[in-house]
């Protein structure tokens, strides 16, 4: 599995509640308009300008406050391929899995890359490659890449007990 986009940088300490507002978590529950709103409060033009396939890089802590599951859909509606931080909060790392959005954990890389520059993650060879530099980091386990390869928990569940599969798409798609 592999990921090439533009990248969007943000700081440490991202909490769900800027990924996605709480005012919009009981109004809000069509793909398109979640996406509309993913980062509205610390970055009013991520929504306005992000891409299918773009790759969010942050610092420490992404992803810290409360399991709301908006934090994670909406940048998977708004198209987002995978997320690289320094370090991830363990509920919203657990729901990314569950929901189909790699996540990597790569502090030299954060250092290295700069925003708006284009790298690629190789999930399958545990690398991050940009500027002519190739970062390595820690592999998922064999669990968690099947689960990212079939789009999340549930697809996952579904192809093996042979039911129909469905997943969270991006509203891009």
């Amino acid at each position: 599995m592999q990921f090439t986009g533009k990248v969007w940088k943000y700081g440490d300490n991202v909490s769900t509640d800027v990924i996605f507002p709480g005012k919009y978590t009981y109004t809000i529950h069509e793909p398109e308009e979640l996406a509309k709103h993913a980062l509205e409060d610390l970055d009013p033009q991520f929504a306005l300008l992000a891409q299918r396939g773009d790759i969010i890089v942050a610092g420490k802590n992404w992803g810290n406050g409360s399991s709301r599951e908006q934090a994670v859909t909406s940048l998977i509606h708004k198209g987002i391929a995978a997320i690289i931080a320094k370090s991830f909060a363990r509920i919203y790392y657990r729901n990314s899995i569950n929901q189909g959005l790699p996540l990597v954990t790569c502090p030299d890389a954060v250092d290295a890359i700069q925003a708006g520059e284009v790298l690629t993650i190789n999930l399958s060879e545990n690398w991050i490659g940009f500027s002519n530099q190739r970062h390595y980091f820690q592999p998922f386990s064999e669990a968690a890449l099947s689960i990212l390869d079939a789009g999340g928990l549930v697809p996952y569940i579904q192809r093996k007990l042979g039911l129909p599969v469905t997943k969270v798409s991006s509203s891009s798609e």
